[in-house]
């Protein structure tokens, strides 16, 4: 597949955060390793399956999913509920989305799992290690989040 994986990532997600949540965000170089461990963190993650499968996760700490889902609502938030678990698994839906779109561009249909999300104090998240994986991290005002995409071939 000849898709620039980390620009479908940055394009994807600075459009979500443009149109629908109106916050500025600042995309990061892609990290040269990856990331298991998360503390007082929210993941929003959705597998997809067709002429590629794979995983895509967005990790947001506490402070950064409050103040992604106070925007996308339009109202303040001040604790993880389940419309912040909401946002997170939605945030997750719309980017993968996006990406979608730049794989359809390119000849890759996939189709669309259903989001989970896990939160909590300390928790792990690991998987399709054998993937190839992508992960850049975008910074906001409140703080920074990863935005991971494992892909595999299943032809």
């Amino acid at each position: 597949m000849d898709c620039d994986l980390k620009q479908l990532i940055i394009d994807s997600t600075q459009t979500v955060f443009d149109t629908m949540l109106m916050l500025p965000l600042t995309a990061g170089a892609p990290l040269a390793q990856k990331v298991y461990s998360f503390s007082d963190s929210i993941s929003g993650m959705l597998g997809f399956a067709g002429d590629v499968q794979g995983m895509l996760t967005i990790h947001c700490p506490a402070a950064v999913a409050l103040a992604i889902t106070a925007g996308l609502l339009g109202m303040e938030v001040d604790s993880v509920d389940d419309d912040v678990k909401d946002t997170i698994g939605e945030l997750a839906n719309m980017v993968l989305g996006g990406i979608k779109e730049g794989f359809a561009a390119n000849g890759v249909a996939i189709s669309l799992a259903i989001p989970t999300v896990l939160a909590g104090r300390s928790y792990r998240v690991s998987g399709m290690d054998d993937a190839h994986w992508t992960l850049v991290p975008f910074t906001m005002a409140e703080g920074e989040f990863l935005v991971e995409l494992k892909l595999k071939n299943s032809r």
